[in-house]
C-alpha cells in the first residue's frame, strides 16, 4: 500500500452533503483556476466566443486568470453563483461545465490534510459532516485531480 494511502486518516470515508449554501463560492476575494478547455466549454454554455468569455468573465491575478467575482452582502461571489433562481439556495449557473477546482471541492488536499483541517473547513462549509459517507475511493479521485492541477 502506498504511503499516501497508509496515512489517510479518512480511510473510512467522510460525511459530506452539499447544502447549496454558497460558502465555497463566496467570501474573501479568491482565485478560481480554469483550463483553456474549461473556458471553451463555459463559453459554449454562455453562447459567447472564447475571447468574449475571457474578457467579460475572468480577470488577471498573481496566480493567473481567474473567474470574476461580484461583491455582494455575502462577500465576493463567483460571477456564476446564482442566489436568485432557488430561494434560500446558492447554485452554480454553469454547474455542468464548472472548472475542475469547483468539481473537486471539498476534497482538496489542504482540506483533508488532517482531521483538524477538515473541522476547520466545517466552520465555513455546513455540508461537512452531513449526509452520507463519501467512500475513500471517491475522495482520492477528487483529491488527486486537484493535486494534478498543480
Amino acid at each position: 500500500m502506498p504511503d499516501a494511502q497508509r496515512n489517510e486518516w479518512y480511510a473510512d470515508g467522510l460525511a459530506f452533503e452539499c447544502t447549496c449554501c454558497g460558502a465555497c463560492c463566496s467570501g474573501p476575494t479568491g482565485y478560481v483556476a480554469f483550463t483553456r478547455e474549461e473556458a471553451a466549454a463555459i463559453a459554449r454554455r454562455l453562447g459567447v466566443t472564447l475571447e468574449a468569455f475571457v474578457r467579460d468573465y475572468t480577470r488577471d491575478t498573481a496566480s493567473g486568470r481567474s473567474l470574476n467575482e461580484v461583491e455582494t452582502e455575502h462577500g465576493h461571489d463567483c460571477v456564476f453563483l446564482d442566489r436568485a433562481t432557488i430561494p434560500g439556495k446558492a447554485v452554480c449557473s454553469i454547474y455542468e461545465d464548472r472548472p475542475k477546482q469547483c468539481r473537486t471541492f471539498p476534497w482538496w488536499p489542504e482540506n483533508i490534510a488532517s482531521p483538524r483541517a477538515w473541522q476547520r473547513l466545517g466552520r465555513s462549509c455546513e455540508g461537512v459532516g452531513r449526509g452520507a459517507v463519501v467512500p475513500v475511493e471517491e475522495i482520492r479521485i477528487s483529491r488527486d485531480k486537484q493535486r494534478a492541477r498543480g
